[in-house]
């Protein structure tokens, strides 16, 4: 009966079907076949949510005729009984690369840069090319279509995975039986965005994730300009995204900070994207369910890292141990927090690795049910295709899988993957499933044997007692031909017929000595049921989530409190008051004075202590994931507080060192850089609660030896002197000027974020923060400043500042120096220590900094400096480090020192704060203890016993023959104005 049906398939799958009616045939007859194929008595998902037992589904020509449990089945079908078996809408995956050819790699152009596009007629940037069209370079691929459907998948949506605007794609059904204008479901399916630039095209910009970002937000700015028809010329890529404006539009993120980035971006044009996930957006889940965004999942979970050797172990940082842990359990956390979600191939080496990543996400707590919808409903509604696929719904495509039970136990054996009607079998339904475990006895002695692997591909491991032994299988045509050897070398060979009766399985062996004799081999445990067995008993062990999921996050963010401190020598900030308390209520400075009632504030002991405002570094990189967008000489569009790190483990280390404010700078590498983020180092918040509110607005300049490129020898990129550099001011602030003239004008104009943000410098309402050494170049940026009506705010570094001090006193610019920094390049040659004092005393404004990470947590000592170089008072040194970077940044109302009404940014030390052997006790930020000396005594040996158990997890691993990966030193920089 079965051969019967099955001659009767294929007679009808080898019955051509014609693309089109009304093309000629010149290869046979004209026959068309209007079959049926009913498949009855199956467990049947026509939804993850509607699902039938013993139910017919009934298809012809592709499509789904009927499903349900009374199907009227016609006369001219074919139909076939799975009692007992699965069928299941087959999968979807909406980012794939499928067909596509990637890009070759430009050729290195040395080392001068391009900075202009290459193309003619398109969009001024090379990395945004949405005019290219996935189905323009398709070519369908039999053997990777073949790999996709024995992972289940029936559907695939490709696109060319380079750029930034990276065009179309193609929705394509994996038929290798059909043409290609059957198996092309849409040939421009969606619009493909990311933030990494194309590795074909070698145009400079953007060089960084900030860059990415600005770029985007221009783009969209120039496409409303055109679409209102105010260029004169065509431009091919804005034309393309106009067009392609109303297609479901994706953003490859690829990490949870980015999938916020790229939803914001999206927000902000009212595009709303469905964004390529990372697998770690557990970390911020309730950020990221606040895009209302459908993600598209990866399970490239992470191996397990070998650390059986205790040196190389140092290496993996805490945070990579952790994710590699929790990666598992983020399909589950997205299902919890009612996240929609689809699950896609991308970055997993072979589809042949899907099932087992599959199986763990439902091992770490993932629903079978949310799993089906990220494989077919979900991923067909992101698509806008609900009504062709994604299920088995009457008159939807007969896309299906067929198999053994339940798909999502690892036990399951995949059967078949019909693609628009068309059969592909995957595992042959008449072959008999022999996995299990075994008993073997042979002359009296017992071997276990336990055959796994697919039902068509079986492995075997054979075991005497304890000691395994080496073995081979071939299970081919229902012979079952098994070998392996003792501990002494004896080898035995058995082969087996293999009936119905798996039960007990009867065949004839080849003893040592050459003998044959039959033998039975006993099942005790089928291969269902030893897994379900497992699955139960195994329930990974997770390690909580700290904030943020690196060493030293906190497992419960801490909150604001009411506090008082008694006792303590207070540095005001104008003066120093022994024996004082300081009452901390609502995170504000409420009452300073003696004999000061707690009430129900929490009392703190600070005599013999040091009470001062939270240090402030006017220019720091830290908690930065990039520094320079060095693509263009000017690049006022880009923002710092696009590319906040929170997890950065300096915010951490420069609490401990009484930091709480600092000014994340752009980087050296152009003379008009990108716009700052004043950060609170508010440990365990997001990116953006990081983001002092309600800050005034800076922008990094820079002169010298780094924007003339004399460090690095590009030749292609104005300006290559220090003259050049006047002009390219000269000639940006006059640009900003006319710009500006014409928005206030009313007359319609072309918003662009660079002019905007220039202009808002000559409004007064951006304030310059710039990069300076040389004397004369300090007086070139104060006179060009002057021409333009407006004042430099700050100058950094400014290393040659004692000989223009008056100068600037007279212009009103502050200094932000460093404390004995010199000679470590040509131009701080004239370097002296005495720098600071020798400002102040000419009246500037005068502030340590930074810099550098290491540096930053110890500006207290840095500001100790100026007492022995210069003779400044204790309290004039303090405030170098905290109420002067305060007025700096304007925002000196609100921090940099200890007054009533005053944010409580705070430090507790437990000694005199400009000595080398102070230590910040507590570190708070308006009244919230980000940092207390004894908790971190704590968090340390939590750090180390996490450590702990997280090895002893991965060596676990290793010992289960788990594939590792190797350690990977952390080679994240330090970033400072000179590390370009």
């Amino acid at each position: 009966m079965k051969m019967r049906l099955l001659a009767l398939t294929l007679l009808w799958g080898s019955v051509s079907l014609f693309a089109q009616d009304y093309f000629p045939k010149n290869d046979g007859v004209k026959t068309k076949n209007n079959n049926y194929m009913a498949f009855t008595n199956a467990k049947i998902y026509v939804t993850p949510n509607q699902i039938i037992e013993n139910g017919t589904l009934l298809i012809q020509n592709g499509k789904v005729i009927q499903v349900g449990n009374t199907v009227s089945i016609p006369k001219n079908t074919v139909v076939e009984d799975l009692e007992g078996k699965y069928i299941y809408p087959s999968f979807i995956d909406v980012f794939s690369s499928f067909g596509v050819k990637k890009p070759k790699k430009a050729e290195s152009r040395g080392r001068s840069a391009q900075y202009n596009a290459s193309r003619e007629g398109f969009y001024w940037n090379d990395h945004i090319m949405p005019e290219n069209d996935a189905i323009s370079s398709f070519n369908y691929d039999d053997k990777k279509a073949k790999e996709l459907r024995k992972a289940g998948f029936g559907v695939v949506n490709s696109h060319i995975q380079d750029g930034i605007a990276r065009g179309s794609g193609v929705l394509v059904a994996l038929n290798d039986h059909g043409s290609e204008s059957k198996r092309i479901l849409e040939d421009r399916s969606a619009q493909y965005f990311s933030f990494k630039k194309s590795i074909a095209k070698n145009q400079s910009y953007p060089t960084s994730l900030m860059g990415a970002t600005a770029l985007m937000r221009q783009l969209y700015y120039d496409m409303a300009w055109y679409s209102k028809g105010n260029v004169d010329t065509k431009d091919r890529s804005i034309e393309a995204l106009l067009e392609n404006k109303g297609m479901t539009q994706i953003f490859a993120a690829g990490n949870n900070g980015n999938v916020l980035r790229a939803d914001k971006i999206g927000d902000q044009f009212g595009v709303q994207y469905a964004i390529l996930a990372g697998g770690d957006e557990y970390e911020y889940i309730q950020e990221v369910k606040a895009t209302n965004a459908k993600l598209i999942v990866p399970l490239n979970f992470p191996k397990a890292y070998d650390v059986s050797n205790p040196y190389e172990a140092h290496y993996v940082t805490l945070k990579d141990m952790k994710h590699w842990n929790l990666a598992p359990s983020n399909p589950k956390a997205l299902e919890e927090n009612s996240i929609q979600f689809s699950f896609t191939l991308q970055n997993l080496k072979s589809p042949s690795e899907f099932k087992s990543k599959l199986m763990k996400a439902i091992d770490h707590g993932l629903s079978k049910t949310k799993a089906l919808e990220a494989l077919t409903t979900v991923p067909a509604n992101i698509l806008g295709k609900s009504n062709e696929i994604g299920s088995l719904q009457v008159g939807r495509q007969a896309n299906l899988l067929i198999a053994s039970g339940d798909i999502f136990e690892k036990g399951a054996t995949l059967y078949e993957n019909w693609v628009q009607g068309e059969k592909n079998v995957i595992n042959s339904k008449d072959h008999e499933d022999i996995r299990g475990d075994y008993n073997l006895v042979i002359n009296g002695i017992t071997y276990a044997l336990s055959i796994t692997g697919e039902s068509s591909k079986p492995k075997a491991v054979v075991k005497r007692d304890t000691v395994k032994l080496d073995s081979k299988i071939e299970y081919k045509t229902d012979w079952l031909n098994l070998s392996f050897s003792n501990n002494d070398g004896e080898s035995y060979r058995l082969i087996a017929l293999i009936t119905e009766d798996r039960e007990n399985i009867k065949g004839r062996i080849t003893l040592p000595n050459g003998n044959e004799s039959s033998v039975n081999i006993q099942k005790t445990a089928s291969f269902e049921e030893k897994e379900k067995t497992h699955s139960k008993g195994d329930s990974p062990k997770l390690m909580p989530l700290t904030y943020p999921n690196v060493g030293y996050g906190y497992k419960v963010m801490p909150k604001q409190e009411n506090f008082l401190f008694k006792n303590a020598t207070v540095w005001t900030g104008e003066t120093i008051m022994e024996t004082t308390d300081v009452l901390v209520k609502n995170g504000k400075i409420t009452k300073i004075g003696k004999g000061l009632n707690a009430g129900n504030s929490k009392l703190v002991d600070a005599t013999g202590k040091h009470l001062t405002a939270g240090i402030i570094d006017e220019h720091s990189h830290i908690g930065a994931l990039a520094v320079n967008e060095a693509g263009h000489n000017s690049t006022a569009e880009v923002k710092m507080t696009d590319v906040v790190d929170p997890k950065d483990m300096d915010i951490y280390r420069n609490l401990a060192g009484g930091v709480t404010t600092i000014q994340l700078l752009h980087g050296s590498a152009n003379p008009i850089g990108g716009r700052s983020a004043i950060l609170r180092l508010k440990w365990g918040e997001s990116a953006d609660g990081l983001i002092f509110q309600n800050s005034p607005k800076f922008i990094k300049f820079a002169l010298g030896e780094n924007v003339k490129q004399s460090n690095w020898q590009s030749f292609s990129r104005f300006p290559q002197t220090r003259m050049g550099v006047e002009q390219l001011f000269v000639d940006y602030f006059q640009r900003a000027k006319e710009y500006d003239t014409k928005k206030k004008s009313g007359q319609a104009f072309r918003y662009d974020e660079e002019m905007e943000t220039l202009a808002e410098i000559l409004n007064g309402e951006r304030f310059i923060s710039c990069h300076s050494y040389v004397q004369s170049e300090i007086n070139m940026l104060m006179k060009v400043a002057e021409k333009f009506n407006f004042r430099v705010n700050t100058f950094t570094h400014i290393l040659e500042g004692y000989k223009v001090a008056d100068k600037m006193a007279e212009h009103g610019v502050g200094g932000s120096t460093f404390s004995d920094w010199w000679a470590y390049k040509y131009e701080v040659n004239d370097a002296i220590p005495y720098n600071a004092a020798i400002m102040a005393a000419q009246g500037v404004t005068v502030a340590i900094n930074s810099d550098d990470a290491e540096m930053s947590r110890r500006l207290n000592q840095e500001a100790g400096k100026t007492v022995k170089y210069g003779g400044m008072s204790e309290i004039e040194a303090w405030k170098t480090v905290t109420l002067n970077p305060a007025k700096l940044l304007h925002i000196d109302d609100r921090v940099g020192s200890i007054e009533i009404g005053k944010d409580a940014d705070l430090v507790l030390w437990n000694d005199h704060p400009l000595s080398v052997y102070a230590k910040a006790e507590k570190t708070m930020i308006e009244g919230v203890v980000y940092f207390d000396l004894e908790k971190d005594k704590s968090l340390r040996e939590s750090v180390k016993k996490e450590r702990s158990q997280l090895i002893s997890m991965m060596l676990n691993e290793k010992a289960n023959g788990a594939k590792m990966q190797g350690p990977k030193e952390n080679k994240k920089p330090k970033f400072h104005c000179e590390s370009l």
